[in-house]
């Protein structure tokens, strides 16, 4: 299933036909509940990641066969959204995501609707699909349930600016007549501006990388700064499996390895616009 995705904008969007939704700070996923079993796909990548989040796939079982759910993967801790216990399951070995399911309980926080009953529903305008979902998941109890969603923007902006304590990233904003196609669809704003850069190699080993060498959209390729546990082991997961090139290096002239991979991350703007290595937040 190839997914929706947001553009950023600086302003938030008003006019009539618009919908808010709070965005979560978690992994996006699609969930297929099919006749027998129940499938979790990686979002942009389009990995099967069901052993890793099998307490949703368990869940997951209570939907009607021939649905197809879209939405984010989150972890809350002590009332906040938690990126690192979701990357640290994320990342985890199937054994060791079963005695994580126990410590950090995964929550579905569901936006769209893709298939109802066996039908593919991808080009029905948002708010049928906005009634479809909300008719999948009536008394559905946690850790499956639809997002916020409001046609209002007072209410979206209080949203924005009160539950950024809990880690809310910031708004993502549809069209109710939408269809639900592959790209930038949609638009979002967030507290945190950050840009996605595509990955063409690393530092240290592939199975432990220090730092990633990336792309920036303006073409430009940098080392990051060093990564943190959780993105070091996402990565990982890309690099192992990847064609290795010879030692190359930056235009700045840092050495890096090549890594031919499909691989994009997420790292800060203004990181980027002050200085020539960047900041990986996560792994996209």
């Amino acid at each position: 299933m190839e997914v929706a995705e947001a553009q950023s904008v600086r302003v938030l969007p008003r006019g009539p036909g618009l919908r808010y939704e709070p965005k979560l700070d978690g992994h996006r996923t699609i969930l297929w509940r099919g006749d027998d079993v129940v499938r979790l796909q990686a979002g942009r990548s389009g990995r099967d990641v069901t052993a890793v989040w099998a307490d949703l796939a368990w869940a997951g079982m209570a939907l009607e066969p021939g649905t197809v759910l879209d939405g984010e993967v989150v972890i809350m801790r002590d009332g906040v959204l938690d990126f690192g216990a979701v990357q640290a399951r994320a990342a985890s070995t199937p054994a060791r995501a079963r005695l994580l399911a126990e410590q950090l309980p995964a929550h579905y926080a569901v936006w769209d609707c893709l298939a109802h009953h066996g039908e593919d529903v991808r080009s029905r305008p948002y708010d049928e699909r906005r009634a479809l979902l909300l008719d999948v998941l009536a008394g559905q109890p946690p850790p499956i349930q639809p997002v916020l969603m409001t046609d209002d923007p007072e209410v979206a902006l209080l949203w924005y600016s009160s539950l950024r304590t809990i880690g809310i990233e910031g708004l993502v904003i549809k069209r109710a007549s939408g269809v639900y196609r592959k790209g930038r669809i949609w638009t979002k704003i967030r507290h945190a501006e950050t840009v996605d850069a595509v990955v063409v190699g690393y530092t240290g080993a592939a199975t432990r990388p220090r730092a990633l060498a990336v792309r920036l959209p303006d073409g430009r390729i940098t080392l990051s700064q060093r990564l943190t546990a959780p993105v070091t082991a996402a990565a990982a997961l890309h690099l192992v499996a990847s064609a290795h090139g010879p030692r190359a290096r930056t235009p700045a002239g840092d050495a890096f390895t090549p890594a031919d991979v499909d691989l994009v991350v997420e790292v800060l703007a203004g990181t980027t616009a002050r200085h020539a290595v960047v900041t990986v937040t996560r792994v996209r």
